[in-house]
């Protein structure tokens, strides 16, 4: 079964743990001396987004009913005012600048750009066969230092059909056979040339972690560790110990060096005949690509973004964290979520999980229809995701559903609510809202335009703006694109 296969679950501080280690103060003349890529400070963004908005006109978009986002009940009859790329204003009383476009939208919706908070788009693409899958890094149960972006293949025929669903940011994760599966990356869903072209410039980097049944079966399975839930435990521990270690060096190595630098300075600005042997520079400790990842997390600089299902062992993750210092960000899946809402709410835990997979495995044996709604109700940010090619192309109907199994066991959630869970609160566990994720003044103009209620079983996406920008139109094939890969394919048409 698809969702048994093994997944998981930019930007200023690519090598964020290591930035944090130095002293912005002691940036001393001898680091120079460094040959490239041995500091990581150096070079904190080797792999930068070179992203560039589409064309944007002023638009306004009229007449429509709007969900913003941000937890506010729909407007209806409202406009939305698009300029520069940005949201300019929402609501009923906004003044249309006379050269702006105006798109007449009464009947129909108008939400933010859908967020996809766990996808493996790119790193597992259409079509899926073995030269494709470079999602699970299954050499060792430890292998923080490995980046999804790296593997991101941009011509994955998933990304526009995601598009023509909504999707307007996704945060692509490594899979969830090891302990430590690597970095995250967030990408913005306009087709490009290059995975550096899509990423979201900003966003910060995530750690996937996953616990459970899929590290012990794969490692287990080849009479290694981990190959149980105690080894996984072991496991995790013993890499954060080395994490905090590696830290460490940094920081004891930052500390001789500014103090070599001072030393240098005064031995110089003496007399020559008084000048004792010149101070020796110390030496830098060796980089480790592994510990760099799990540093940055120490220094709350990536994110956590933990693959895990069951209650109790989400209750264990968290106790490590606070052993080692961290914060976890987000559980992933988490099934059974519903059990320790009080938990998740008290440690601002963030849950990603589906409408209703569920029993796939034993550790999903326990999830429900009502999670999110049951989470949502207790005070925990909440997230629909994927994990699939196909739900990534809908999740505004895999939140519908949710929603309806809330209702019907009598928690009353709205629309303005549901639909926070596929836009802002992705946003906010992917560290983006700040740019995206709701309707308000200042930020990207990714939205989209719903031919009726974006939580009916009849809706779609008609038009979806990125930054402001036409990236997808229904009825516009010259809006409609197509990857490298696709075009001269057979049955190309069949997709309209």
């Amino acid at each position: 079964m698809k969702r048994q296969k093994l997944r998981a679950g930019p930007i200023a501080a690519a090598l964020m743990g290591l930035a944090v280690l130095a002293p912005a103060a002691a940036q001393p003349q001898a680091q120079a001396a460094l040959l490239p890529g041995l500091d990581p400070t150096q070079n904190s963004d080797p792999f930068p987004s070179t992203y560039r908005p589409l064309p944007s006109v002023t638009t306004a978009i009229t007449g429509a009913t709007v969900l913003t986002g941000t937890g506010e009940d729909e407007i209806q009859g409202a406009t939305v005012l698009m300029q520069d790329g940005r949201i300019v204003a929402v609501g009923t009383d906004v003044a249309v600048p006379p050269d702006a476009t105006v798109i007449d939208a009464k009947g129909k919706w108008v939400t933010p750009g859908i967020i996809d908070a766990h996808s493996h788009l790119g790193v597992y693409p259409s079509p899926s066969l073995q030269p494709h899958s470079d999602g699970n890094e299954m050499t060792s149960p430890n292998t923080p230092g490995v980046w999804s972006e790296h593997s991101v293949w941009p011509q994955d025929a998933g990304f526009t059909r995601a598009l023509a669903g909504g999707v307007t940011s996704l945060m692509v994760l490594p899979g969830s056979a090891n302990l430590f599966g690597g970095r995250t990356v967030v990408l913005k869903n306009l087709p490009a040339r290059t995975m550096q072209a899509m990423k979201f410039p900003g966003a910060p980097y995530g750690l996937k972690m996953a616990c459970g049944e899929n590290p012990k079966r794969v490692y287990g399975g080849k009479g290694q560790p981990p190959a149980t839930r105690m080894g996984n435990v072991k496991g995790y521990r013993e890499a954060w110990i080395g994490g905090q270690e590696y830290r460490a060096k940094w920081d004891r190595y930052r500390a001789d060096l500014a103090k070599y630098d001072r030393d240098l300075e005064e031995w110089r600005g003496k007399p020559e005949a008084d000048r004792g042997p010149e101070p020796s520079r110390p030496e830098p400790p060796t980089r480790d690509l592994d510990n760099e990842t799990l540093a940055g997390v120490l220094a709350g600089e990536i994110s956590v973004q933990n693959h895990c299902y069951r209650a109790d062992e989400m209750a264990v993750m968290a106790d490590i964290a606070d052993e080692f210092g961290f914060k976890i960000t987000m559980f992933h899946h988490a099934s059974e979520a519903y059990k320790i809402a009080d938990l998740l709410a008290k440690r601002d835990i963030c849950v990603a999980t589906w409408a209703e997979w569920w029993g796939f495995k034993m550790e999903s044996y326990d999830g429900i229809e009502e999670n999110a709604a049951l989470l949502h109700s207790k005070g925990v940010c909440t997230v629909i995701h994927s994990d699939d090619e196909t739900i990534i192309q809908r999740l505004n109907q895999e939140a519908a559903i949710a929603m309806a199994a809330g209702r019907r066991m009598g928690i009353e959630i709205d629309r303005g609510d549901a639909i926070t869970w596929i836009t802002r609160n992705p946003a906010r566990a992917i560290g983006v809202l700040d740019r995206t994720g709701t309707l308000e003044p200042g930020k990207m103009a990714d939205v989209v335009i719903w031919n009726t209620d974006p939580f009916s079983v009849y809706a779609v996406a008609e038009r979806v703006y990125i930054d402001g920008g036409i990236a997808y139109d229904r009825f516009d094939p010259k809006y409609r694109p197509q990857t490298d890969f696709e075009l001269g394919q057979a049955g190309k048409e069949a997709r309209r």
